[in-house]
């Protein structure tokens, strides 16, 4: 069962990031200026990440690994991340400086605050809960926790010996 919904959860990611592009270009569409396609960007980003961190889980509980593969890309990852934000940031505020009307920054900066809730949620804190575990957990001690991938990279750290 627990594979099937993070097997399920890791193709949604992926799905998501075509759907997403689709809707907000295609459907609503946005403008594709440099702001909002750098908000575009860094959602697909780490709808990617996201996506390929629950493939690893999947294959960690299939093989029944302690941790998963390649686990110490995320921690790169979560730090590459920051520097991404900052430049898409960057992007924005730039337009904003320049005077671009609405419809060519303000998706951008959604998206780019979306992209910037989908780190925290994988890379530092549970912010989705979608299963009656978590829901019930969440409730009962009414405070959220490390994302399972924050606690991977924990875990990670912890095995990893110190460089000599």
């Amino acid at each position: 069962m627990l594979i099937r919904r993070l097997r399920h959860a890791a193709l949604l990611e992926h799905v998501n990031i075509v759907l997403i592009a689709a809707v907000a270009l295609g459907v609503l569409g946005m403008p594709a200026s440099p702001a909002n396609l750098a908000g575009l960007g860094l959602v697909a980003l780490l709808l990617l990440e996201g996506g390929a961190y629950w493939w690893l889980k999947v294959h960690q509980l299939r093989v029944r690994a302690p941790r998963p593969a390649g686990i110490g890309v995320f921690r790169t990852l979560g730090r590459l991340n920051l520097v991404l934000f900052a430049l898409g940031g960057a992007v924005i505020a730039g337009a904003l400086a320049t005077g671009a009307s609405g419809a060519h920054v303000w998706p951008g900066a959604a998206l780019w605050g979306f992209a910037v809730l989908e780190h925290v949620n994988y890379f530092h804190l549970q912010l989705s809960h979608q299963c009656r575990a978590d829901l019930a957990r969440l409730r009962r001690t009414r405070r959220l926790h490390p994302s399972p991938l924050a606690r991977d990279l924990r875990g990670h750290r912890a095995r990893t010996p110190a460089p000599r």
